[in-house]
C-alpha cells in the first residue's frame, strides 16, 4: 500500500484508498487558476458549455498578470473581462491593480494554496506549489473551463522521480542554480509527465523562496508536478497565511520511484542556461566573453524577497553597465513594499536599475523589456526559448539574481565574485 507524495494526494482527492502510476482518474479539485491571456478562452468556453455558476466561488483564482498594467487595447479588454467575470460570479479570489501581483507568487504569499492540495491553472508554471507539497499542475483553458464549472479534472497518475540533493551549498548557490543543473542533467524532457519530487539534507535546509523557485521550473523537464515534502519551513511559512486547514502527505519510505537521482551540491557552482533551451547548462565560470544588453531579475521564478535582497546586496554602492538595462519586477505588491521598507529599491535605482510594478510582461516577450534583433539578455526567469523575450534573432540566458546582478554590473556574464569582493 505504499504510495508516494503525489499518489497519496491524488489517490485522497480521487476518494481511493490507493492508485497507481497510468491509472486514469476523476478528483476533486481545491483550486483552478486561470490569468488574463487564459482565462478569457476558459471563461468564453466555460459560457458556450452551458456554464451559470462556478461550482465553488472560494475555489476560482483569477490573476491579470501578464499584460498589466495594460498595454494596449486587446490587453485591456481581456482584463476587462476577467474583471466582469470575476464580478458576476462574485469570486473571491480575484485581484486587480494595485493589488495583484504575478500569480505563481501572489497564491502562496495569500494563503490560497496549502498542503495537500489539488490545483489546476491554466498556466504551465502552476507546477510552482508543489513546495508547498501540492499537486499542482498546469492545463489548457478548457480544462480548466470545465474545473470552474465541475470542481473536477481527470489526470493520468504519473510516475515518481526522486531527485536527493546532498552535501553543502557553495557561495552564491542557490535553488535556481540546483534546478537548472538538474534540467541540464535530465533534459527538458526527462521528466516528461512525472512527478518530479525534491528531497534531500539540502533541500530541508532550503528556504521557502528557494524551494519555490525549483517547483516552478519542473515543467522546464517536462515534470507534471515538482513537490517537496512539507516540513516545519513549510509550516511556518503556512501557518500565518492559510486561509482554510491544510493536510500534509508525506511519501512512504517504501514507496516506489521511476528513478532516484543523487546530486552533491558541493560540486556545484552558480550556473547559466544559454540559448536556446534551460537544458543547455553551464557553470558561470565556463560562460566566457558575453556581453549583455539586458539584465532581467524578477518574474513567478525569481521575483521573491529573498532574490531583491541578494539583487540589491550586487548592487549597492556600485553603477549598472551603461550599455545594460536592468529591469527589477518585485512577485507582489507585499513584496514591493517589503523591499520598499528595507531600502532596496532605493539601493537598486540609485544603481540605476529600473524597478517596476509587479508583471509577467518581459519573460514571456509581452512588454515592458522586449528585446531586439541581435540583442542579449540574462534573466532570472524560467524559459530562453528562440523569441521567449522578444526578437526571434535575440538570445536569453538564465541565471540566479546573484549572477544576473552581478552581471548588470560587468556588462558581461560574470560569476558574483567577478563584482564582490
Amino acid at each position: 500500500m505504499s504510495m508516494t507524495l503525489a499518489e497519496k494526494i491524488l489517490a485522497a482527492k480521487s476518494g481511493k484508498k490507493r492508485v497507481e502510476p497510468g491509472e486514469l482518474i476523476i478528483a476533486k479539485l481545491d483550486m483552478v487558476l486561470a490569468n488574463d491571456v487564459t482565462a478569457p478562452i476558459a471563461i468564453n468556453e466555460f459560457k458556450k458549455a452551458g456554464g451559470k455558476k462556478v461550482f465553488d466561488r472560494k475555489k476560482i483564482s483569477l490573476v491579470p498578470d501578464h499584460f498589466t498594467p495594460n498595454k494596449d487595447i486587446k490587453s485591456a479588454e481581456q482584463a476587462k473581462q476577467l474583471r466582469e467575470f470575476a464580478r458576476e460570479q462574485n469570486l473571491t479570489h480575484y485581484w486587480d491593480q494595485g493589488e495583484v501581483g504575478i500569480e505563481h507568487a501572489l497564491l502562496p504569499e495569500q494563503g490560497v494554496v496549502v498542503p495537500g492540495d489539488l490545483v489546476i491553472g491554466a498556466d504551465s508554471h502552476t507546477c510552482t506549489y508543489g513546495a508547498l507539497g501540492a499537486f499542482a499542475t498546469g492545463v489548457g483553458s478548457t480544462d480548466a473551463a470545465f474545473g470552474m464549472m465541475t470542481g473536477k479534472a481527470w489526470f493520468k497518475v504519473p510516475e515518481s522521480i526522486k531527485f536527493v540533493y546532498k552535501g553543502k551549498l557553495n557561495k552564491w548557490v542557490s535553488g535556481k542554480d540546483l534546478i537548472l543543473h538538474t534540467i541540464g542533467d535530465i533534459g527538458v524532457d526527462g521528466a516528461l509527465y512525472r512527478a518530479m519530487e525534491f528531497t534531500g539534507p539540502v533541500i530541508r535546509k532550503l528556504s521557502m523562496d528557494g524551494r519555490l523557485t525549483m517547483s516552478n521550473m519542473a515543467i522546464e523537464a517536462g515534470g507534471k508536478a515538482g513537490l517537496i515534502e512539507p516540513d516545519e519551513i513549510t509550516l511556518k511559512y503556512v501557518r500565518p497565511r492559510a486561509e482554510r486547514k491544510w493536510k500534509v502527505y508525506k511519501s512512504d519510505k517504501s514507496a516506489k520511484y521511476e528513478k532516484i537521482i543523487e546530486y552533491d551540491c558541493s560540486k556545484i557552482e552558480p550556473v547559466v542556461s544559454i540559448p536556446h533551451l534551460p537544458e543547455n547548462t553551464k557553470p558561470v565560470s565556463k560562460v566566457k566573453n558575453v556581453s549583455i544588453d539586458q539584465s532581467v531579475i524578477g518574474s513567478c521564478t525569481n521575483g521573491r524577497i529573498e532574490d531583491l535582497r541578494i539583487t540589491a546586496k550586487l548592487l549597492k554602492g556600485r553603477k549598472v553597465n551603461s550599455r545594460v538595462r536592468c529591469i527589477i519586477f518585485p512577485g507582489t505588491r507585499d513584496i514591493y513594499l517589503q523591499a520598499l521598507k528595507e531600502g532596496l529599491i532605493e539601493t537598486c535605482v540609485k544603481a540605476g536599475a529600473v524597478f517596476s510594478p509587479p508583471t509577467c510582461g518581459p519573460c514571456l516577450g509581452g512588454h515592458m523589456g522586449i528585446l531586439a534583433k541581435g540583442e542579449k539578455a540574462i534573466a532570472t526567469t524560467n524559459r530562453n526559448f528562440v523569441g521567449r523575450m522578444g526578437s526571434p534573432e535575440s538570445f536569453v540566458y538564465l541565471s540566479s539574481p546573484a549572477v544576473a546582478a552581478a552581471s548588470a554590473v560587468a556588462g558581461k556574464i560574470v560569476h558574483p565574485d567577478g563584482v564582490f569582493k
